[in-house]
């Protein structure tokens, strides 16, 4: 069996063929429990590791031998081609958002692909904010508790400046993400769930706005979002969506997108 690791800040991903069907599986563990992620690569036997991430050195420490590395970029844009091949989705150029721990932006084409930008703000936000906020440290707990809150009595928004009378701009946009806090902690009305619906909305709404200017700057219409932070997330797909087509851009997410990194250092096997 051969492997391909992407190990990351906040997850291990691991990507390998299933020997009965020949295709791609993929395989994830916390990066808080990297001795089991290393325990299950072990016992796997493989023939050949290839890693790739912030955390290969901790995965060797706990006794992982890689034949070979990659660097994180050239193993996320090579992995995100070969899932676009495999979805039959013929794209010549997009923006690509990887969403993980913080933000990374870049710019494929079938000439070149270069880092754009990027912003500290992504799924490491979101798990510190929320913890802050409300004191939750389970990612799946605090995701679902999101769904059910409102944004509504938190958030600024331009038609609440322009209460009565028509905005320049599309009242929908944020003016000010928990600029209607302060009155509201005084009347006493806040919750967990309104408050983790606000951290998500802020995060969606800077990594889609971030996207679509680095969009603009190189003339790509289109911005392909990938990464863990969307894992069972559907609100944060749901703000980046619909802030991305906002502000005049196509999104798309790419299915098992959070494993681009992983199917990369595969395809670098020859798997």
């Amino acid at each position: 069996m051969k492997l391909g690791i992407d190990a990351g800040g906040t997850l291990i991903k691991i990507a390998y063929i299933e020997e009965e069907s020949g295709s791609i599986r993929f395989r994830t563990f916390s990066s808080s429990h990297i001795e089991a992620a290393a325990d299950w690569i072990l016992k796997c036997g493989p023939s050949e590791i290839c890693v790739t991430g912030g955390k290969a050195k901790q995965l060797e420490a706990c006794g992982v031998r890689p034949q070979t590395g990659i660097v994180e970029f050239e193993a996320t844009h090579r992995g995100v081609r070969y899932l676009l091949q495999e979805k039959g989705v013929p794209l010549e150029s997009f923006i690509l958002t990887n969403v993980g721990t913080g933000t990374s932006i870049h710019y494929l084409s079938e000439q070149t692909h270069r880092r754009v930008g990027g912003t500290g703000v992504g799924g490491g936000t979101i798990m510190g904010l929320s913890y802050a906020l409300t004191g939750l440290t389970d990612f799946d707990e605090l995701v679902q508790l999101a769904a059910n809150g409102s944004r509504e009595q938190i958030d600024l928004k331009v038609r609440h400046i322009y209460e009565g009378a028509e905005p320049p701009i599309p009242g929908e946009l944020t003016a000010s993400n928990f600029g209607r806090l302060s009155s509201l902690a005084a009347m006493g009305e806040l919750t967990k769930s309104d408050l983790l619906s606000s951290v998500i909305g802020l995060v969606g709404e800077t990594v889609a706005t971030t996207s679509v200017l680095a969009a603009g700057q190189v003339g790509a219409g289109t911005v392909v979002f990938i990464g863990s932070s969307f894992i069972r997330n559907e609100l944060l797909k749901d703000a980046v969506e619909g802030y991305t087509r906002l502000r005049g851009a196509t999104p798309m997410f790419l299915e098992n997108g959070e494993y681009c990194g992983a199917t990369g250092a595969l395809l670098q096997l020859g798997g």
